[in-house]
């Protein structure tokens, strides 16, 4: 039964790890979309995130300075959506796949050019990575059943961007549903011109908006390459972007609802190694490349619709014009 227990600690473990980035991302996602911008170049900003921590850790040796690099280059895509879609009223789809592409494209041209290692980053060391430490008593209540493992196995042991991304979520729902700056923010999103009525710029709280998911996605993108990964390599955001939008869409742009729907994508993605050795009557054993394929599955279900009906903020993605 311990040994039961001990399994499903890990596996919860996991998930957390695997979910962090999408928590981040989808968090990012909720501030921006909330005041109205529709923010599709959230992989965009995470693989640049990704490779700003990776490249300046390398050449610096600080994880510390990796993070504030990878926030700065995020922080800067999110200000070219916003100077695009907010000041110059254009399409919010298409300028956030342009960031996409951009991402793609220059973070390889970036790395081939500084590296020439083939568009990846070189390899980091322990010292140039976020490392994992146990939380006070972990060895302690390991061994008490049910709750030690949980504490020991899934809580503890995680490097401090899991913690981060997990504080997150409390954060982001005192500052949304619990302060004056949520308020207008919210309100941003479904009735700008009450806000622009009421005395307040919605272009400043908009950019405000998009200023906060460049951090966020910034905080993921250093994740990725600078704490659960050693290093950059091309593409490595994977898609993780586009999941964790689904996983907005499917949380209604509430943060629970979200934060659950990220730890799903993170379970089926956890299961994948698992998975790939056990056998199944009449099929053999299942290739952990279709296990792979479930989260991406799972996306455009959610996104086709097939899970409720998600009802977004009613002014997103409409530029606001003043009045007169």
């Amino acid at each position: 039964m311990a040994e039961i227990w001990l399994d499903i600690a890990q596996v919860l473990a996991s998930t957390l790890r695997l979910a962090t980035p999408l928590i981040l991302c989808a968090l990012a996602g909720m501030f921006s979309e909330r005041a109205g911008v529709v923010d599709i170049g959230l992989e965009g900003k995470l693989l640049m995130g990704a490779f700003a921590a990776a490249a300046v850790t390398s050449l610096v040796g600080s994880p510390w300075i990796g993070l504030l690099a990878a926030i700065g280059a995020s922080v800067i895509l999110a200000l070219i959506h916003g100077f695009a879609c907010i000041t110059h009223r254009g399409e919010q789809i298409v300028s956030g796949v342009a960031i996409n592409i951009l991402a793609s494209g220059l973070t390889v041209v970036l790395a081939i050019a500084i590296f020439s290692q083939g568009g990846s980053t070189p390899s980091l060391s322990r010292d140039e990575r976020f490392d994992e430490f146990a939380l006070p008593f972990a060895d302690t209540i390991s061994g008490v059943p049910f709750i030690g493992p949980l504490y020991a196995e899934t809580l503890s042991g995680h490097n401090i961007l899991v913690y981060v991304a997990l504080l997150m979520v409390p954060i982001t729902i005192y500052v949304l549903f619990r302060t004056a700056f949520g308020l207008r923010l919210r309100a941003v999103g479904e009735a700008p011109e009450a806000v622009d009525s009421a005395g307040y710029s919605v272009a400043f709280l908009r950019y405000r908006a998009v200023i906060i998911a460049g951090v966020l996605c910034g905080i993921a993108g250093a994740y990725l390459s600078i704490a659960h990964g050693g290093g950059f390599v091309r593409e490595m955001s994977a898609g993780k972007g586009y999941i964790a939008l689904a996983a907005l869409i499917f949380g209604h742009w509430k943060p629970m609802p979200t934060l659950f729907a990220c730890l799903l994508f993170g379970a089926l993605e956890s299961t994948a190694t698992r998975l790939s050795n056990v056998s199944l009557p009449g099929i053999g054993t299942l290739p952990v490349d279709v296990i792979l394929l479930a989260p991406y599955i799972l996306t455009v279900i959610l996104l086709a619709g097939f899970v409720g009906r998600a009802v977004p903020p009613r002014a997103i993605g409409v530029p606001y014009v003043k009045e007169r």
